[in-house]
């Protein structure tokens, strides 16, 4: 009896619960109409294409359009140099394992004029004569907040020696949430895009 009313529930949630069919963008269904409408119109409004991690995020539209403000502030609002701040974002990814933020990210850096040996050193930045004192203290502030989150003072006051409280704050920000995003397209396996598109490039 109790086997049957097991299995009855168990079929009850199938019927209740249909599993998702994957998408062309990520794991997840294709957006519905209405909303692939809407967020392809805002986004050419904006001149901007619509890139596979939106096509998965905007299923939930207003917090899709939330960390997108973050994203563009960080890109074209932010005191701190774009150039690395997009180091930032690089290191990130790469501790993260977000071969999506990478991909997308190293033609960002490229576009605004980052040395492509640079960009291909990031993974070994420690033992690389590439990077200045500045990148480094940096890059040594990344790998410690993506590393537990715990900075130590002096990896602290070394980043700080070179960086306004602004900029720290902005720079800070940029590795929190390029790391939520980094953990997001793996959980939800966005797809890397293979026709060109890329997400807007904001100001260098």
């Amino acid at each position: 009896m109790r086997r049957a009313f097991a299995a009855a529930a168990i079929l009850s949630l199938a019927v209740n619960f249909p599993a998702c069919a994957e998408g062309k963008a990520s794991r997840l269904p294709d957006l519905p109409p209405e909303l692939l409408k809407d967020l392809t119109e805002s986004r050419a409004a904006q001149g901007q294409q619509v890139i596979n991690l939106t096509l998965t995020t905007f299923h939930a539209p207003k917090i899709s359009r939330a960390t997108g403000t973050v994203a563009q502030a960080l890109r074209s609002d932010a005191m701190s140099p774009r150039l690395l701040r997009e180091l930032a974002i690089l290191r990130t990814a790469e501790v993260v394992g977000s071969e999506y933020e990478l991909v997308q990210h190293k033609i960002l850096a490229k576009g605004c004029g980052y040395p492509q040996a640079k960009i291909d050193a990031v993974p070994v930045w420690v033992n690389s004569k590439l990077f200045d004192e500045r990148e480094r203290a940096l890059l040594a502030y990344v790998d410690k907040m993506t590393h537990g989150g715990d900075v130590d003072d002096a990896t602290f006051d070394a980043f700080a020696k070179f960086f306004t409280p602004q900029e720290i704050v902005e720079l800070t920000v940029t590795v929190g949430n390029y790391y939520g995003n980094g953990l997001l397209t793996r959980a939800l396996r966005v797809k890397l895009e293979t026709d060109g598109r890329v997400t807007n490039q904001g100001k260098c």
